[in-house]
């Protein structure tokens, strides 16, 4: 068990921002394209967090040309080269399955005043 807990001990991140739900978040992913390598970025709604150690990872949501798209990043992984917090959201429950039924205005989500 412990040659276990080594191997993830060397592949988790240090300075892990902490994503919480409701945030709005922009994800800077790497992506490959045959041998170029570039850096996207995809910017939505943290609508939950899943797991924890080197298997947690977080669901963003967004609207793009009137269609709901929805990725789950691992936290750890690689291949998320940064994670910005836009700002963080108000809100009551710990997942937001909710917003995948609403559409335009009633999509968003309030932001915390601090």
């Amino acid at each position: 068990m412990d040659a276990l807990k080594n191997i993830v001990s060397a592949n988790l991140k240090e300075n892990v921002p902490e994503i919480k739900i409701g945030s709005t978040v922009r994800v800077h992913v790497k992506i490959r394209e045959g041998e170029r390598e570039r850096i996207q970025v995809f910017e939505g709604t943290v609508i939950a967090r899943n797991n924890s150690g080197i298997s947690e990872t977080f669901t963003v949501r967004r609207i793009s040309y009137g269609v709901g798209v929805e990725r789950v990043f691992p936290v750890h992984s690689p291949n998320v080269e940064k994670v910005e917090i836009i700002r963080n959201g108000r809100i009551r429950r710990a997942k937001l399955y909710y917003l995948r039924d609403r559409v335009g205005k009633a999509a968003k989500v309030k932001e915390q005043i601090k």
